[in-house]
């Protein structure tokens, strides 16, 4: 059984070691290479007296250079955290405040920022790491003391008082996840993947362990190159991209500005997305003109690693229906309980509740968020069972599948109805002409307002939602924006929204 995934990494080494491995704007490692670096990294990070499952931040951003140091990090011993270099100083601050790593790992171009940030005794070059020569045997007996529940990484995620949360994820964890993906998807040597998530994103998670796993190859794609979808998918047409983990905006972009109907992209085989709701009308577009590729609609948020539930869309759907989330994955048990934390039965909305191997170890350093939302199995109340509190409403389905809902917190109270915006949301993104659009609650004038984006006028949008939805849920107030905010992860920045609609 593996208990590390540095197993997939030497794997690979071992049968494809001239095999380009990864590729970005600057050039390509093979696995030999990969694998190479990743043990110069380990072995001075070791001869620097790196505890093992210290943190080490990893500050280099999108680029092939980082994949190295984050197995360098593990060969090590260690957590390593990816940053977001362009984030403000002062959030970073606040993350590294709250990890304290042992250590930094930059490069030239983000060093001055690193410097700012932490001690210069902290921060190391991967230009002077490289110089160091491997010594495996140093490095297998550190791995030799390790067990696979042990954390491989932390990503960051927001905290509702400004302070960042860091989801502390295990080998295990993404063993199990890895393991399913690369069977249920019958993924190969063969899989060309495009990066599409920052590495500081969970996201980005299946790109780097699904490749490592199957000897497969992956690209790296520049963030920048998202707001130009034609360019992206000419790029996945041209090299012969055959399978994709993507969040859904970065689909619904290309849906909306027609790149997928200008571009053939057919050598995409499998299209798999995660991180938010996929709306049926841009997945009816990109089944129009790649019908023959498997399309899966992952669902998970960071503290499951990547995925719990997914379902392979294996029937037709309108553009007014929702895709389900499917069922629990491998290793996952999936609970939907309801307020009083009986379980739900089938088409009752309760809140979904995760269990396994892919719950979150916590949150670093920080006992009393843990405590707040990775709780005791109230089912199982005879012995110690962790769940993880989603905060996600969800139903069954009549075939037994999971159905989204909405999230627990953007329920609100309006005039004694319990109303779920997300409800009204959906309704919004049926109306023609509409991009993206975001419902959120002005609790001091107790008034929906959904804000879109799109060329629809906001009188149609108003008569075609009122016509969806009861007449207290229609929004007192509709506003149109040339562009919606977007956060880094590519998702609608519903905090700005909040700050500037809803007070």
């Amino acid at each position: 059984m593996r208990k590390s995934v540095l197993d997939y990494l030497e794997q690979s080494e071992s049968l494809f070691p001239d095999k380009q491995a990864v590729v970005d704007e600057k050039g390509s490692d093979t696995y030999g290479e990969l694998a190479d670096k990743a043990r110069r990294v380990g072995t001075f990070l070791a001869g620097r007296g790196m505890k093992e499952n210290a943190v080490a931040a990893v500050f280099l951003g999108k680029t092939r250079e980082a994949l190295p140091a984050f197995w360098g990090v593990t060969y090590a011993g260690g957590i390593y955290a990816p940053m977001d270099c362009k984030a403000p100083v002062e959030r970073l601050r606040r993350i590294l405040e709250v990890l304290e790593p042992a250590y930094v790992l930059t490069n030239e171009e983000n060093c001055d920022k690193a410097l700012e940030l932490v001690s210069a005794d902290k921060v190391l070059l991967m230009k002077d790491i490289m110089k160091t020569d491997p010594d495996r045997e140093c490095l297998q007996k550190i791995q030799a003391r390790r067990i696979d529940t042990d954390p491989l990484y932390i990503v960051c995620t927001s905290g509702s008082t400004g302070i960042p949360k860091g989801v502390v994820i295990s080998h295990r964890a993404v063993i199990d996840f890895t393991e399913e993906a690369s069977e249920t998807m019958e993924f190969s040597q063969e899989e060309i993947f495009a990066n599409q998530a920052p590495f500081y994103f969970d996201a980005s998670v299946p790109d780097l362990y699904c490749t490592i796993r199957n000897g497969a190859t992956l690209h790296i794609i520049p963030e920048g190159w998202f707001a130009f979808p034609i360019k992206v998918l000419e790029y996945i047409r041209e090299h012969g991209v055959n399978a994709i983990f993507w969040v859904p905006s970065a689909l619904i972009v290309a849906a909306n500005l027609r790149a997928v109907r200008e571009v053939d992209v057919n050598c995409l085989k499998k299209i798999m997305f995660c991180g938010e709701v996929m709306p049926v009308k841009q997945y009816n577009m990109w089944k129009k003109y790649v019908p023959d590729a498997r399309y899966v609609n992952y669902y998970g948020p960071s503290e499951t690693t990547y995925a719990s539930t997914y379902y392979i869309i294996d029937r037709e759907f309108d553009n007014e229906d929702t895709l389900p989330i499917g069922r629990a994955a491998v290793n996952t048990g999936v609970l939907i309980l309801d307020e009083e934390d009986n379980p739900c039965v089938c088409g009752q909305v309760g809140e979904l509740c995760i269990r396994g191997s892919g719950v979150a170890l916590g949150y670093y350093n920080n006992p009393e968020k843990t405590a707040e939302v990775f709780v005791q199995n109230p089912l199982s109340p005879y012995y110690h069972d962790l769940m993880y509190r989603t905060g996600d409403l969800v139903r069954e389905n009549a075939l037994g599948e999971i159905e989204y809902v909405g999230r627990k917190d953007f329920q609100i109270k309006h005039m004694g109805y319990r109303i779920e915006l997300g409800e009204i949301e959906h309704a919004a993104m049926n109306v023609a002409h509409i991009e993206r659009a975001c419902c959120i609650y002005n609790d001091r004038k107790q008034v929906i307002v959904l804000v879109y984006e799109g060329q629809a006028d906001t009188d149609t949008v108003r008569e075609t939602v009122k016509n969806r939805v009861p007449e207290y849920m229609v929004p007192g107030t509709i506003l149109r924006l040339e562009a919606m905010p977007m956060n880094a992860n590519g998702k609608i920045d519903r905090k700005l929204l909040k700050e500037k609609y809803g007070t």
